[in-house]
């Protein structure tokens, strides 16, 4: 049985279809099972108006969006997610696993829109009141293996292609440059059980809780 010493906030990042939903789904189950109060939340989405906005972000009838409309409304949802649900949770002492955050923002409007970077890190700061993951997991796959696992039809942002995926997939490397103490990089293909076992490992090597027996 593992005791947490306080909360952490754990944040799960990569290209579609990489794999990264599945790792969160895993995780939150050791740890309620392990008797860490811990709940999971997703992006863009999470709470009634942020799912109203994701709908609107992901509707292939919203191709005409704009760029910073489009990273104004992922910033919005995030917002209201963040102070809805993750800040109260928190306080309380809870674990918070999130399936993306910040950091899909500076990957995709960054990397795949252009938008200049530090601008979209001072509209992050004031979207999530300036808190910041203890810990972050990009789960890194080519663009074309994710592409290969997608079932089901593409959203607007998936729609993208394999192009966009990757100038994606090139600014998360420059995210984990940036922020090296805080992001690890995952191989996601690896099994999901390999994958696993490397993040409860890392969470270990952190002293995030101590094992009592």
């Amino acid at each position: 049985m593992y005791i947490s010493n306080k909360s952490m906030f754990i944040t799960f990042e990569g290209i579609d279809g990489c794999g990264k939903s599945s790792q969160t789904k895993r995780l939150l189950k050791r740890l309620n099972d392990e008797g860490i109060k811990t709940i999971l939340v997703r992006e863009p989405g999470g709470t009634p108006i942020s799912e109203e906005v994701r709908e609107i972000l992901l509707d292939n009838r919203s191709k005409g969006m704009s760029d910073r409309t489009e990273a104004l409304l992922m910033t919005a949802s995030r917002a209201q997610l963040t102070y809805e649900t993750i800040l109260p949770n928190l306080e309380l002492g809870h674990w918070i696993i999130a399936d993306r955050y910040a950091d899909s923002t500076l990957a995709y409007q960054g990397g795949g829109r252009e938008i200049n970077l530090e601008w979209l890190i001072q509209l992050n700061h004031f979207a999530t009141f300036e808190i910041q993951p203890n810990l972050t997991f990009i789960v890194d796959v080519m663009p074309e293996e994710a592409f290969r696992r997608k079932t089901g039809e593409n959203d607007r942002i998936e729609s993208e292609g394999i192009a966009f995926q990757n100038e994606v997939r090139k600014k998360y490397g420059d995210l984990i440059k940036l922020f090296p103490d805080r992001i690890v990089l995952v191989d996601g293909h690896k099994s999901e059980e390999e994958i696993h076992n490397t993040i409860w490992e890392e969470l270990v090597r952190r002293d995030y809780f101590n094992e009592k027996k």
